[in-house]
C-alpha cells in the first residue's frame, strides 16, 4: 500500500535521544569571498565559446520513453492557463501580452515560469486537445528567448533539472506538433540543458536546488539516448548531492517544510523515469525517500497538514495527501529528528511541535527564520497556538516590510526579549549571529513527555540564556510550560530588559481574557474549549495575523505575556489545559 501514514500509537519506528546539543557552525557567514567569485567566474564561462562548444552534441530524434508525473497539479492555476494568463501567488501575466525578454515579475513568479510546472498545472484541468495549443505557445515564447542565450535565471542548474523533468514527463503536450522544425528544436535544447547542468549541477547551492538539478541529469541520462552509459556516474552525482543535502534524519540543510515538500516530489518524479525505463531505482534513492517522508509527517499537526516554520506555512491537507500517497512510502511521523531539530509530542488528539534547532546557517538558505525553540499546537482538526508563516510562501501582494516580519522571533510562538531577535536578520536576507548552540532533553514516561531546551541567541546582548520546559501529558489535555531566563556562564555584564512571551493563536480561536490578567479562554473553531493560565508575568491580547496555504494573511490574535527581565534573570509559568 502507498503513501499512508502509520498510526502513532503503533511501536515507534524512530528512538528518543534524551540528550542532544546542537551547534550552528559558521552559521552566520555566507559565502566566501573565494566562493563569491568561483560562482562568477564559472557564471562568466557560459558565454564562453569553450562552453558553447560543450553544449554540441548529437542531435535527439526522440525520448526513449515518458514517464508518468505522479502529481496532481493546482486547479486554479490550470484553468487560468486555459483563459490565457498566467498565474502564482497573487501575480499574474496575460499569455499573449508576456515578454519573456523584459521580465518585470517577482523571483517566485520567474522560477514557475522558468521550471516549467505550469505544465503539471495545465495537464490537471485539461485534455490533451485543450493544453497543447497552449503549452506549444508558451514552449515557443520560451524557446524564441532563452534556448539560444545561456543566462540566469533560465539557465540556473536547479530550473534546467526541473524543467527536464517537466518537459519528458509532459512531453505529449509539447512534442505533439507536426511542425518538425519546432519538435527538434525542443529536443535539441532539452540535450543541451542537459549538457549544461552535467558540468553545474553541483555547484547548485545544497538542498532543493542541487537535488533538483541532479534529478534532472539522471532523468536526462535515462531518456536521451546515448545516456546509459553513464548512469552509474550520474547516480554517484546524485548520491553525493543528497549527502550534502539531507540530515541523516532525513531532515533538509535548509531546515524548511516546503523544501522537505519538494525533495520528496523531486525523488518521487525521478522513480517514475526509473520506472519508465522498466529499471529498478537505486537502493539509496529509495531508502531517502522513505526518510524524507517520515520527516515530513513529524511536523504534521493533526489535521495532516504541515506547520508554519522557516517562512513556510500549510500546504493544503489534500494537496499534501496526494504528495505522500504518490511517494509510495508508508511509515510513521518521526518524533525526534536529532539533526533537523523538529520535536514532536503527540498523545489524544493534541501535537504540539518544537524548532529544537539553531536557525539554518546563512549560506545555505535565503529568508531564514528566528524561530528557536517556538513551538505550535493542535487540537484534532483546530490549531490553537500556531507561528505567522508565509515569509517565503505569501502572496505577491504583501508588502515587503511584512514578509520580513514574519521572519523575526516575534512573528513565531516563543520568548522575545528586548523587543529583537534571537539571530540576526540582515537586509540581504540571510541569519547572522545569534543563536549557536540549543541543548536538548526529552524524556517520555508512561505520564507524560517532557522536553527542556535552551538557546544562547540573548547571551551575546544580554548576558541571558532562554531555558524553555515542555511538559505534555500522556492524555494530551493538559501541556505545561515554563520560560525562563538565566544568567549565562562567564557573562560579566547583564543587561536588564522586558521580555514577551508570545503565543499566537490559530485562525478562528476566540479569545476571552480574565479580568486578574493572568488567564484566558479559548473557543476553538470546532467547538473545543481550553484554557490558557500563567504566572510570572502579565498577559495581554494583542492582534496577529497568520497565512494560509494560499499564501494569503488572516487577521488572529494573540497571547502575550510581558515582564521585566533584571540582571538575576526570570521566570514565567503557564499552562495549557483543555476546559471540557
Amino acid at each position: 500500500m502507498r503513501g499512508h501514514p502509520v498510526p502513532e500509537d503503533e511501536t515507534q519506528r524512530d528512538g528518543i535521544d534524551e540528550g542532544k546539543r546542537l551547534l550552528r557552525v559558521g552559521g552566520d557567514k555566507g559565502l566566501s569571498l573565494a566562493e563569491r567569485l568561483s560562482e562568477h567566474f564559472h557564471r562568466l564561462t557560459w558565454r564562453t565559446p569553450i562552453h558553447g562548444m560543450r553544449l554540441k552534441g548529437r542531435h535527439p530524434l526522440k525520448l526513449i520513453a515518458v514517464p508518468d508525473d505522479p502529481f496532481l497539479g493546482d486547479v486554479a492555476r490550470g484553468h487560468a492557463l486555459l483563459d490565457g494568463v498566467l498565474a502564482f501567488r497573487g501575480e499574474t501575466r496575460d499569455l499573449e501580452t508576456i515578454d519573456l525578454s523584459k521580465p518585470d515579475w517577482s523571483k517566485a513568479f520567474a522560477e514557475y515560469l522558468h521550471g516549467f510546472a505550469w505544465l503539471r498545472d495545465l495537464s490537471t484541468v485539461a485534455t490533451r486537445a485543450q493544453a497543447t495549443p497552449v503549452a506549444e505557445f508558451l514552449m515557443r515564447l520560451w524557446l524564441d528567448a532563452h534556448a539560444d542565450t545561456v543566462s540566469e535565471p533560465a539557465w540556473r542548474a536547479d530550473l534546467w533539472g526541473r524543467r527536464i523533468l517537466f518537459w519528458t514527463a509532459h512531453a505529449p503536450l509539447i512534442l505533439s506538433s507536426a511542425d518538425l522544425v519546432y519538435r527538434s528544436r525542443v529536443l535539441n535544447t532539452l540535450a543541451r540543458g542537459a549538457r549544461h547542468i552535467d558540468r553545474a549541477a553541483e555547484k547548485a547551492p545544497q538542498g532543493a536546488p542541487r537535488v533538483a538539478a541532479l534529478c534532472g541529469m539522471v532523468a536526462a541520462t535515462l531518456l536521451i539516448p546515448g545516456g546509459d552509459p553513464r548512469r552509474s556516474v550520474v547516480e554517484a552525482a546524485l548520491l553525493r548531492g543528497l549527502l550534502a543535502s539531507i540530515y541523516e534524519d532525513g531532515g533538509n540543510v535548509a531546515r524548511s517544510p516546503a523544501a522537505q515538500v519538494d525533495l520528496v516530489m523531486l525523488l518521487t518524479s525521478l522513480r517514475e523515469v526509473y520506472d519508465a525505463r522498466r529499471l529498478d531505482p537505486p537502493a539509496f534513492l529509495l531508502e531517502t525517500l522513505g526518510k524524507l517522508v517520515a520527516a515530513l509527517l513529524g511536523i504534521c499537526h493533526t489535521d495532516r497538514d504541515l506547520g508554519s516554520w522557516q517562512g513556510g506555512g500549510p500546504y493544503g491537507a489534500e494537496a499534501l495527501a496526494q504528495v505522500i500517497a504518490a511517494s509510495g512510502v508508508r511509515t510513521r511521523p518521526l518524533r525526534q529528528a536529532r539533526d533537523w531539530g523538529y520535536q514532536r509530542l503527540a498523545a489524544g488528539s493534541a501535537v504540539m511541535l518544537l524548532d529544537g534547532a539553531p536557525p539554518p546557517v546563512a549560506r545555505l538558505v535565503e529568508g531564514g527564520c528566528a524561530s528557536t525553540l517556538a513551538i505550535e499546537v493542535s487540537d484534532g482538526p483546530d490549531r490553537i497556538i500556531v507561528n505567522c508563516g508565509g515569509a517565503r510562501s505569501g502572496i505577491a501582494q504583501l508588502p515587503v516590510d511584512l514578509s520580513e516580519g514574519l521572519r523575526t522571533t516575534a512573528a513565531h510562538s516563543t520568548l522575545v526579549l528586548g523587543d529583537s531577535n534571537s539571530t540576526a536578520i540582515h537586509a540581504d536576507g540571510t541569519l547572522g549571529r545569534g543563536v549557536a548552540e540549543v541543548e536538548l532533553v526529552r524524556q517520555e514516561s508512561e505520564m507524560s513527555s517532557r522536553i527542556e531546551a535552551s538557546h544562547d541567541g540573548y547571551v551575546r546582548r544580554f548576558g541571558l540564556l532562554h531555558r524553555r520546559q515542555l511538559v505534555m501529558t500522556n492524555d494530551g489535555r493538559e501541556i505545561r510550560g515554563e520560560d525562563v531566563l538565566l544568567p549565562a556562564p562567564k557573562q560579566r555584564k547583564i543587561q536588564p530588559s522586558v521580555f514577551a512571551i508570545r503565543f499566537h493563536l490559530g485562525f478562528g480561536v476566540q479569545v476571552s481574557p480574565t479580568a486578574d490578567g493572568m488567564a484566558a479562554l479559548l473557543r476553538l473553531p470546532g467547538g473545543g474549549m481550553w484554557q490558557f493560565r500563567c504566572r510570572g508575568g502579565m498577559l495581554t491580547v494583542e492582534d496577529s495575523l497568520w497565512i494560509d496555504a494560499e499564501g494569503r494573511p488572516h487577521a488572529t490574535f494573540q497571547l502575550v505575556v510581558s515582564g521585566e527581565a533584571p540582571a538575576g534573570g526570570a521566570n514565567v509559568g503557564w499552562v495549557l489545559k483543555r476546559a471540557h
